[in-house]
Formats: C-alpha cells, structure tokens, sequence
C-alpha cells in the first residue's frame, strides 16, 4: 500500500510540474507576442489564444496520461501499450469504464491517476481562464489608452 501510495504521488507531482512548466513556457510565448495581440482586431486574436490554449491543454494532458501508462506498463501492470494508455486515459479523465481494472495489488493507483486528472483540469481550466482574462484586460487598456 505505502509503495503505491509513494509511486501515486510521484506520478502526480511529476504531472503537475509537466503543466506547470509548460503553463510558464505557454505564458513566455504569449508575452513575446503580447504586442500583437493588444493590436486590433481583438477577436480573432482572442479565437487564436483559446486555440492555442485548447491545443496546450491537449498536450499537457496527453503528456500526463503517457506518464501513468508507461509507468503502468514499466511495472507490468498491462501487457501492452495500448491497454496501459486506455486504463490510463479512462482513469485520468475520470470516465472510469470499469471495463478495466488494475490488479488488487496496485487499484489504490487507479483513484491516485482519477485524483491526478482532476486537479490537472482543475488547474488548467484556471489557467486558461486566467490567460483570457489577462489578454481581454491588456486589449481593453490598450484601446482605452489610444483614445
């Protein structure tokens, strides 16, 4: 119990470090072309930032569910790549099938990956809430300043 529990939350802190780095790496970007995006049209530029986010989001997702699966495979919880993304997948995004289920002997990581992808979406949904918010702030004190 106490080894799954320790693996858990390694894997979970390794998750959260993996978003936020690539949150900080996704904010650089954003302020290098924070001139740019306070030009008019504001609109579209807003459309391209909730892309870019939505794509971010992706990949830092993707990222963390990787992380659970290899892990899961290294340890010989599945046979194969694909069943370990699955459980992996269906776990972290909380859906929780049950069509697959990971042996007694490591179960306590299944609630641990669920818990891992709560908090992820959690704060990636904080992020780019954030990020929006900011962007329409900047456009907005722009636009007040040049009239």
């Amino acid at each position: 119990m106490l080894i799954q529990i320790a693996l858990g939350s390694a894997l979970l802190i390794t998750s959260i470090l993996i978003a936020g780095v690539s949150f900080w790496l996704l904010e650089c970007g954003l302020r290098r072309m924070r001139g740019w995006l306070t030009r008019a049209p504001h609109r579209p530029k807003l459309i391209l930032v909730l892309c870019l986010a939505a794509l971010w989001i992706l990949a830092q997702m993707t990222a963390a569910v990787w992380l659970w699966a290899l892990t899961m495979l290294a340890l010989g919880i599945f046979d194969t790549l694909e069943l370990s993304v699955y459980f992996a997948l269906v776990a972290f995004t909380t859906l929780g099938f049950g069509d697959v289920l990971l042996p007694m002997e490591w179960r306590l990581l299944s609630g641990m990956a669920a818990v891992n992808g709560l908090l992820n979406i959690g704060l990636v949904t904080a992020g780019m809430v954030e990020m929006l918010r900011q962007l329409r702030l900047q456009q907005i004190t722009v636009v007040e300043d040049n009239t």
